[in-house]
């Protein structure tokens, strides 16, 4: 309840207490759904989302986007809500959209920067997809600038100079960053380093495979980036690799995958480690009777031979 007086407001019961830094925070972004969820889980502690939707008079998807502003205000415990899938996102209309991007300059310069980047003026279908990885997954302008430039450059260099990305392709890749809870330009800065070097490992790995004529197929990728992700090391995928083709004639990407993996349940990683802890199992010494028929066997060779030779 609020008490009024000299034109002023003020609580008239006791509060729960919150850090002032989460307070300006809140006040700053201006967001009254990520309010009402900061002070009910303050109040009455963590809730299923079915709770939490009938007590604040939401529906998913405006608890997710309230989850996800206060994820990215660094308000809300990593893994305490799960982001929803793609085709759960909120169907914002064009005049919520269009008002909304006249009272937020920081949206205004994220779509100005989204159109600069794929050289033509968003269609609203488009607009409202960017709008929600701006309102919905709740990434921060810094990380949605950060985004826009990597899949502009990832798709630079897939498809040549010239392409530009679709907005369901950002789209997708935002839900990796959301997901993976890139939400600072530092986080964002250190993603893409680890796919830069990861695509040069791919590509090499491409190379030392003997596919010189054409790029990999999305299903080899995965397989690559599965195994670099797992820790191997280039020389140890290139002992599979080897292996692979001394056993089969040629790069059968499942033959090779269960050798990996079998290394992997052992903990073997690199061409040391493998060399070390993969050695093929020595045959049990032969037991004293077979080693004296063997012996007898090989004394009555020699006799016979030298009977025959007279």
């Amino acid at each position: 309840m609020f008490a009024m007086g000299d034109g002023s407001y003020r609580l008239s019961a006791a509060v729960c207490a919150m850090p002032a830094s989460d307070a300006d925070k809140l006040i700053a972004a201006g967001s009254g759904d990520c309010a009402l969820l900061y002070i009910y889980l303050l109040r009455c502690g963590p809730a299923p989302d079915e709770e939490l939707c009938r007590a604040l008079g939401m529906d998913a998807g405006r608890l997710a986007a309230a989850a996800g502003k206060l994820r990215s205000l660094g308000l809300l415990a990593t893994g305490a809500q799960r982001l929803p899938p793609a085709q759960e996102l909120p169907q914002y209309t064009s005049e919520e959209v269009v008002r909304r991007t006249g009272e937020d300059p920081a949206f205004r310069g994220v779509l100005s920067e989204a159109e600069r980047l794929l050289g033509h003026t968003l269609s609203g279908a488009d607009t409202r997809a960017l709008f929600g990885v701006y309102d919905y997954l709740g990434l921060p302008v810094d990380v949605i600038m950060e985004l826009l430039h990597h899949c502009a450059e990832e798709c630079r260099l897939k498809y040549g100079p010239g392409r530009v990305p679709t907005m369901k392709q950002i789209e997708k890749e935002a839900y990796v960053w959301a997901n993976r809870e890139i939400l600072t330009f530092e986080q964002a800065e250190e993603y893409i380093r680890a796919r830069a070097k990861l695509r040069d490992a791919t590509d090499s790995l491409r190379r030392a495979f003997g596919i010189h004529d054409r790029p990999l197929s999305p299903t080899e990728r995965k397989y690559i980036e599965g195994w670099l992700e797992q820790g191997f090391t280039q020389e140890a995928l290139e002992l599979a690799y080897d292996k692979t083709v001394t056993n089969t004639g040629q790069l059968k990407w499942n033959y090779m995958n269960k050798i990996i993996q079998s290394w992997h349940e052992k903990g073997l990683h690199s061409p040391e480690e493998i060399a070390q802890g993969d050695t093929p199992k020595r045959q049990a010494p032969a037991r004293a009777g077979e080693q004296g028929r063997g012996g007898e066997l090989e004394r009555m060779k020699k006799i016979y031979d030298k009977v025959r030779r007279g």
